[in-house]
């Protein structure tokens, strides 16, 4: 991996003046941190925002105002060259925005309480500010806290993103082992595509030569939760979704990039696939999805040792013919 300037710590410190800055301050904040032709892709409903303007009125204020004195918390914060894709500078980050919940967001009822908005995102970086990002803000997660699920139980256990085991997550060091850990990231991304139909195994996952460490941690979005082990993630989630989507096919990344023990890729749209079976409660549609996906990877010895998920499902059920949003405000909350 090719040292550079380093922009992690530049960018890591303009993401936490744009969410708490004063209100008078923001506009100047903005225009020293994004291009003005600056693309967002954001989880849906908010999706496609344009030009700084649209970044503003379509995320920023919305979040300042829903989570009162909010504060951004990262648990990652890594960046490198992507050499998969499109190539250029990028950023990536697992984060909780932090606040207590006291005006409606994307539709969702406050609760005035203290909440905690898990998101994933990657920001491209040209000349020292942010020309596109993706964000998978998980708002199911939210109607999670809020009470007002609009699923089925989850599949694994419900919880808050945790950190890495090892708490240097931001902004880490040893930055030529980026390569590495990538390297066994795309590893287990080539082998896992195929899979047997009967047994759902895929080639080196585990055990000696495998590529990922016996004491896995896996922590999925609302919807499927975490899990442990190789066991755990087959029963809480790849058993399910492969009978549920059998054909799935993914690869379609925007993004890779290592960085020091660490390493990211993300898809918007990543995977293709038919509903071919019945999935959290949703009878088989026959139709074909796309589904935006953001993996964190933290390796050690040579394995996977913790990955955090991000998956828009708000998006995946809406071309299911289902709307999460309106299904939970419909939903009688106990106080």
């Amino acid at each position: 991996m090719t040292e550079t300037t380093d922009y992690r710590a530049s960018t890591h410190s303009f993401l936490n003046r744009l969410i708490s800055a004063p209100d008078e301050r923001i506009g100047a904040v903005m225009e020293d941190g994004l291009t003005p032709d600056t693309v967002w892709d954001v989880a849906h409903p908010i999706d496609r925002l344009t030009g700084r303007g649209a970044v503003r009125d379509g995320l920023i204020d919305p979040l300042r105002q829903a989570l009162r004195h909010i504060r951004r918390r990262d648990e990652i914060f890594i960046g490198g060259t992507d050499h998969f894709a499109s190539g250029g500078e990028w950023v990536a980050s697992v984060a909780h925005y932090v606040g207590n919940f006291a005006a409606p967001l994307v539709g969702i009822a406050p609760n005035n309480r203290l909440v905690f908005l898990r998101s994933a995102e990657f920001y491209r970086i040209e000349d020292g500010r942010i020309a596109e990002a993706k964000l998978i803000i998980d708002f199911l997660d939210l109607l999670r806290q809020v009470v007002r699920f609009p699923l089925p139980r989850m599949l694994g256990t419900e919880m808050l993103f945790p950190g890495p085991a090892t708490h240097d997550g931001v902004l880490p060091g040893n930055r030529e082992r980026g390569a590495a850990s990538l390297d066994v990231v795309e590893g287990m991304i080539g082998h896992l595509h195929e899979y047997d139909p009967q047994t759902f195994q895929s080639k080196r996952q585990t055990g000696e030569g495998g590529y990922w460490h016996d004491d896995m941690l896996w922590y999925g979005p609302a919807g499927i939760g975490a899990n442990y082990r190789w066991e755990g993630f087959e029963k809480d989630h790849r058993v399910p979704f492969l009978r549920a989507f059998p054909d799935r096919k993914g690869g379609n990344h925007f993004c890779h990039i290592g960085d020091g023990d660490y390493a990211a890729f993300g898809g918007w749209p990543s995977m293709t696939m038919t509903h071919r079976g019945d999935y959290l409660g949703v009878a088989a549609t026959g139709k074909n999805l796309t589904l935006r996906v953001m993996d964190f990877y933290r390796c050690a010895d040579g394995k996977i040792m913790e990955n955090w998920v991000a998956l828009d499902y708000l998006d995946l059920f809406r071309q299911m013919g289902i709307d999460l949003l309106e299904r939970a405000a419909k939903m009688e909350v106990r106080a």
